[in-house]
């Protein structure tokens, strides 16, 4: 592969936390977990969160369960694979926003990916 891509990097944020700002913070290292992995092969990892939660705090919301989150959380993710991402790395877990994430992926043609070693190297 030449040319790097934009990888999305889906998998469980808030499923399974209650909303625990502990539990959050654990999901969102896993995700992160394979954001070096995803660079070292020569692409540019992303993760919605990294951009949807400061875009939260900007809109005076308070955290995940704010009402106002479901208007930026998922709909972040949502224009990151229609106009940035070229490929989508599932990791494992519950996710409902992580399967919407596939299902749009696939509508795309994207690539998705379920294991760092599938992703192919850029030069």
């Amino acid at each position: 592969m030449d040319e790097p891509m934009m990888i999305l990097i889906a998998g469980p944020y808030r499923s399974g936390t209650g909303d625990r700002p502990e539990l959050l913070a654990r999901n969102l290292s896993r995700l992160e977990e394979a954001a070096w992995p995803i660079f070292e092969a020569g692409h540019l990892p992303m993760i919605g969160e990294w951009v949807a939660l400061p875009v939260l705090r900007g809109a005076g919301g308070t955290g995940v369960a704010d009402p106002i989150a479901e208007q930026i959380m998922y709909p972040t993710a949502n224009r990151l694979l229609r106009r940035h991402c070229q490929a989508v790395l599932r990791l494992p877990g519950e996710s409902t926003g992580a399967d919407q994430d596939v299902a749009l992926a696939r509508e795309r043609g994207l690539p998705v990916y379920h294991r760092l070693e599938d992703i192919p190297r850029s030069r």
